[in-house]
């Protein structure tokens, strides 16, 4: 009974690991330094989970169902719209440091682009596989061109050129998302037995991504642990990601409506790669307000397991 509730709750089954395994590992005596030696080499293992995961996932794809659809292009509209109320907050009232470092925080969690393990939870939740996996592409090459317009007037000594955020997420999109899409279609034509004996084991991508989840939690609790914000600024990075991420989930959810794809379009813009959002901040912009990237991950999945426990609990989402 407790081991079918852990499967059925399994994103927050996975945070809640995440945060114990960290808090025993950095606060016990005698496991610290076990912690210290492993914990730095954790994070290696994400690219090879993501990697699997969409590989799985994508062997589930169709051709046919890699199609833009006109939603894709109203997130974007949207997307950029947001980050750029940010940049205009960040001009009236980036005066007082504290303030700005906020909205900056807020600011890179509107203008991440989607997640590539996107596909995984909308999949449990019903959404399009082949719908985002497009969308995907689409709010990476939006993001090459809106980066270096936005950044320098957020920070007048952020140095980001077009080549540079092409290059920065050129390799993201090829390594994490294009790669498994290419040896996915591959599989299909030519090993399609296996592709086939893959397809019965519908859940191993969720797995998967619940254990990357594992780490991920572990590593976000770490950073924000070792950031020297205090006070109220601390608080306010940890929060304000909150209102973001309903914020874009029903943004989302509304414009997808329209098309009858709520569900996807509602993942297409509330779940971010905040990974590249933790780099772009530290790189680019102040790395104090990483700590809201770092948060964001964890209120997104927050959303993404009461969907999931919604829809195993009634059989549907409604929105």
């Amino acid at each position: 009974m407790l081991i079918d509730k852990l499967k059925k709750n399994g994103l927050i089954t996975a945070m809640v690991i995440g945060a114990a395994g960290y808090e025993i590992f950095a606060h016990v005596e005698c496991l610290a330094p076990l912690g210290n030696a492993v914990g730095p080499y954790l994070p290696d293992w994400l690219p090879i989970g993501l990697f699997l995961l969409l590989y799985f996932t994508f062997c589930k794809i169709n051709i046919s169902e890699l199609k833009p659809q006109a939603w894709h292009f109203v997130i974007q509209i949207v997307r950029t719209m947001l980050a750029g109320m940010m940049v205009l907050l960040i001009y009236a009232f980036g005066a007082d440091p504290e303030v700005k470092l906020v909205l900056e925080g807020m600011f890179i969690c509107f203008i991440c682009p989607t997640a590539a393990a996107v596909v995984v939870v909308a999949e449990k939740l019903g959404g399009s596989i082949g719908s985002l996996t497009i969308f995907t592409i689409i709010a990476n090459v939006v993001t090459m061109v809106i980066i270096p317009l936005f950044f320098p007037m957020v920070e007048k000594e952020a140095n980001i050129t077009f080549a540079m955020a092409s290059l920065l997420l050129l390799r993201n999109v090829a390594s994490v998302l294009v790669a498994p899409l290419c040896l996915a279609m591959l599989s299909r034509r030519f090993i399609p037995k296996l592709v086939a004996k893959v397809n019965r084991y519908g859940n191993i991508s969720f797995y998967i991504w619940c254990f990357n989840l594992i780490i991920v939690t572990g590593v976000t609790l770490r950073n924000i642990s070792n950031s020297t914000v205090s006070g109220w600024v601390l608080w306010s990075l940890l929060l304000t990601p909150l209102l973001v991420c309903l914020v874009q989930f029903a943004l989302g959810k509304a414009i997808g409506r329209h098309w009858n794809d709520s569900i996807s379009a509602g993942q297409a813009l509330g779940q971010k790669n905040t990974v590249v959002g933790l780099w772009l901040t530290i790189t680019f912009l102040n790395p104090l307000a990483a700590v809201a990237p770092g948060a964001y991950v964890l209120w997104q999945n927050l959303v993404n397991g009461w969907q999931l426990w919604y829809k195993e609990k009634h059989g549907y989402l409604k929105w």
